[in-house]
């Protein structure tokens, strides 16, 4: 009962922009491995983009991993470098922060295109 309250409180540490982040990531990633979608319905395709307006492919394709070793290592840097960004550098600027975010978004998402990479290899 205690480690589950222990991770509890760990989880409601985490600053609530990388907790959003981090939560997304996770359900994204095991999405698939549950049989809840298909992997291919992630990735980053422009065809079905444009053709079929299937635009949840702008964000998933940025938010999924293939679950194991990777996502571990993703998930430990957006929880690691996200949490120290939001409590220094953007501390007490949550607008900024979400701003600065959507723009690395928005450039993961057009170099993907441009070099048709699926899945985006930066978090």
């Amino acid at each position: 009962m205690s480690a589950t309250n222990d991770l509890g409180q760990w989880y409601k540490s985490i600053p609530k922009i990388t907790r959003v982040w981090f939560t997304a990531s996770i359900v994204v990633s095991f999405a698939p491995r549950l049989g809840l979608v298909r992997p291919h319905n992630l990735i980053l395709l422009l065809t079905p983009i444009i053709k079929n307006f299937q635009i949840w492919r702008l964000l998933t394709a940025v938010l999924f991993y293939p679950v194991g070793f990777n996502l571990l290592i993703n998930l430990f840097f957006i929880y690691q470098y996200s949490t120290r960004l939001e409590t220094s550098t953007f501390n007490g600027k949550p607008a900024d922060y979400v701003f600065c975010l959507s723009f690395l978004w928005l450039c993961n998402v057009i170099v993907g295109i441009i070099l048709t990479m699926p899945v985006s290899i930066c978090g």
